[in-house]
């Protein structure tokens, strides 16, 4: 996966504000609609084969959660904000996916815009969420099938914990609490690829090792990118007098801001380290760099002497010293040799070797 750090706007560009075309990859299975409504006492779901079927569930004292995977079919969306009064700006922000974390509140609804994190066949998934937060409803929309929220889910079958006896708020707490939860498992993988990284670093690093070094860079950008704004979001999200935000929910969102800080401060962390370990890759590389250069340089300076006194010896005159001399040659290696073995004492006494 390649982990794309500039959008494209191109698809957008010269629409009308307020448009409906989806910006991201066209998916061939059909809208998939499914409806929890619940209180303390009852619970019922289903899935829809008709968006109008969900309307009814619109003003009714239980809480409704309505969950839509696909966003390609931007006719389902307009018929859903046409009911529920949701602003066409916010329509056209849902279908137009790659948006940053962010927060509006419109007085009937709080429009939140996330990016669900998570590890796939050690691939970094991401996928934008939208939920409007309503008095008694929450609408999520989501590009695909497939989400972390099963868990949420089956809280609200089994009636455990306190989500059956809050309303929307508490509900849309649970969701990015579940996001959140999910970007410290993501953190912990990236956290021990690091470690390998670095005591590979150390023991035998090569061309592949820089190749991951980058491929984590990236990740980390990517991540930052993607949790970065969630704090603004949050921040937002509890300064904000919202009459749809319960005061008993309010310590529940403070908490994700702190949670969203953790992550923010691991992301600094690890890229702090990887950049650490990358001018650790840069110094072995140009330590081991250095030790072939001074084997080499060593060569060259035992073979320099060994050559002069061959190139003296290997001159063409008729008359030289030892020319015809039987031993001559004899006299020359052992020449040689001795120079070769002072020059590799002295360099062992000054532990170049």
């Amino acid at each position: 996966m390649k982990y794309k750090l500039f959008d494209k706007k191109a698809k957008k560009a010269g629409l009308l504000p307020g448009t409906l075309q989806y910006t991201g990859i066209r998916e061939v299975e059909n809208v998939i609609i499914t409806l929890i409504d619940y209180d303390d006492k009852q619970f019922q779901e289903k899935k829809i084969d008709s968006i109008q079927e969900v309307f009814p569930f619109k003003d009714q004292p239980t809480v409704t959660w309505i969950n839509i995977d696909g966003l390609h079919q931007v006719d389902i969306i307009d018929k859903i904000g046409q009911h529920f009064q949701i602003h066409p700006l916010i329509l056209e922000d849902i279908v137009h996916i790659d948006q940053r974390p962010k927060c509006e509140d419109l007085g009937n609804y709080i429009h939140l815009v996330l990016q669900m994190i998570y590890c796939r066949n050690n691939e970094i998934q991401t996928e934008q969420v939208t939920l409007i937060i309503g008095d008694r409803f929450l609408i999520s929309f989501q590009e695909k099938p497939g989400d972390i929220f099963e868990l949420i889910r089956e809280r609200i079958r089994t009636h455990k914990g306190h989500i059956r006896q809050m309303g929307a708020d508490y509900l849309a707490y649970s969701l990015i609490d579940a996001i959140i939860d999910n970007y410290f498992i993501v953190m912990e993988n990236l956290g021990d690829a690091i470690e390998n990284l670095e005591d590979e670093v150390i023991t035998n690093p090569g061309s592949r090792t820089m190749q991951s070094l980058q491929v984590i860079k990236r990740k980390l950008l990517f991540l930052r990118r993607s949790v970065w704004p969630l704090r603004e979001m949050l921040n937002i999200l509890n300064r904000s007098e919202s009459k749809l935000i319960q005061k008993q929910t309010a310590p529940y969102f403070r908490d994700l801001y702190d949670h969203t800080i953790q992550v923010v401060e691991m992301i600094e962390t690890m890229r702090d380290m990887n950049s650490g370990i990358f001018d650790m890759y840069l110094s072995s590389i140009s330590n081991k760099m250095n030790e072939i250069m001074k084997v080499l340089t060593i060569i060259a300076t035992i073979f320099i002497p060994l050559t002069f006194i061959a190139g003296i010896y290997g001159m063409n005159f008729e008359y030289m010293p030892e020319l015809k001399w039987p031993f001559g040659y004899l006299m020359a290696l052992g020449i040689m040799s001795a120079v070769a073995f002072s020059m590799m004492i002295y360099f062992k006494k000054k532990k170049w070797i």
